[in-house]
C-alpha cells in the first residue's frame, strides 16, 4: 500500500514537471514572434556566423557583406558566367575567353582523364565521334574533332577556339546537356586543352 502511494506520488510529480515544461515552451514562444521556444543544444540549430545581411560591428561600414578584395576571386563565383546561353554568348565566348591555365603535361593528363570520363562515351576516345554510344546506336550525328567535320553553329570543329570549347561544356548543344555540375571552371579548362590536342590529328 505504501509502495503504490509513493508510485502515485512519483507519477503526479513527473506529470506535474512536465506540464511546467510545457508551459514554459508554449509562454516562451507567445513572447516573441521569431523565437522557437526552449530548444535542446540550441547552438546545434543556430549558426554562430552573421548571415550576409545582418549588421555586423566587426567592419567599419557595420555591414557583413563585404566587396572582396581587389585581385581576388570570391568561393563560388564564376567569371565565365558572364557569357549567356545564346549564339551570340557563344560568339563572345569564342573570341574572348582564353585558357588560363599553362599547357602542363599534369593539366593535359587531368583533361584527358575527364574526357574520357565525360566526353569519350558520345565524342569517342580519340575525338573521332564514335564513342561507344554511337557504336551501339543509342546516339548519332556526333562530329569529330579533326578532319572536315563540320560544326551546327558553322565552321570546321577543328578550328574551334578555346572559347566556344568551354561554352558548349558549361552550357550544352544540341543532344549533349551541360557539363557544368559535373566539370569546376578549371576541370573544364582541362578538358578543352585536350580537346584541342585531339583537333591536331590529321
Amino acid at each position: 500500500m505504501k509502495g503504490s502511494i509513493l508510485a502515485m506520488n512519483k507519477n503526479k510529480v513527473v506529470l506535474a514537471s512536465f506540464c511546467i515544461l510545457a508551459s514554459a515552451v508554449v509562454f516562451s514562444a507567445c513572447k516573441d514572434p521569431q523565437s522557437t521556444g526552449l530548444e535542446y543544444a540550441r547552438n546545434m540549430y543556430d549558426p554562430i556566423a552573421y548571415n550576409p545581411d545582418q549588421p555586423n560591428k566587426n567592419f567599419k561600414n557595420g555591414s557583413t557583406a563585404q566587396t572582396p578584395p581587389a585581385h581576388t576571386t570570391p568561393v563560388g563565383f564564376n567569371k565565365y558566367d558572364d557569357y549567356p546561353n545564346t549564339k551570340e554568348g557563344y560568339e563572345a565566348a569564342g573570341a574572348n575567353l582564353v585558357n588560363p591555365l599553362p599547357e602542363t603535361e599534369q593539366n593535359l593528363i587531368a583533361g584527358k582523364h575527364y574526357f574520357t570520363v565525360f566526353c569519350s562515351p558520345c565524342h569517342g576516345e580519340k575525338g573521332d565521334g564514335q564513342g561507344h554510344l554511337v557504336k551501339i546506336d543509342k546516339i548519332s550525328g556526333i562530329p569529330a574533332y579533326h578532319g572536315d567535320a563540320a560544326s551546327s553553329r558553322g565552321g570546321l570543329m577543328k578550328d574551334l577556339s578555346a572559347g566556344k570549347i568551354y561554352h558548349t561544356i558549361e552550357y550544352g548543344l544540341n543532344n549533349m546537356g551541360s557539363h557544368a555540375s559535373q566539370l569546376s571552371p578549371d576541370e573544364r579548362w582541362k578538358v578543352v586543352m585536350y580537346v584541342q590536342q585531339l583537333q591536331k590529328i590529321q
